[in-house]
């Protein structure tokens, strides 16, 4: 029995997620730091600015939490 093409199409989709999942990161950072300018530009914090700043941390961490794993089976 010849696996190799189900080898290669493992290989790509864990490469795939993993690039994926790099795409994600500066995303997540410049959602990040977009929240935190837009909150202090107008020099005043309400609780509103403060909650969508700590969502889009929330979210950067919980991202990068849930880094894949390679599952690169025989």
């Amino acid at each position: 029995m010849n696996h190799q093409p189900l080898s290669e199409l493992t290989i790509f989709v864990t490469q795939l997620r993993q690039g994926i999942w790099f795409l994600g990161i500066p995303s997540w950072l410049f959602g990040l730091v977009d929240r935190s300018a837009a909150s202090w530009a107008d020099q005043s914090l309400s609780a509103g600015d403060l909650i969508q700043v700590f969502t889009a941390a929330f979210f950067l961490v919980s991202w990068l939490l849930l880094k894949p794993t390679a599952n690169l089976r025989p």
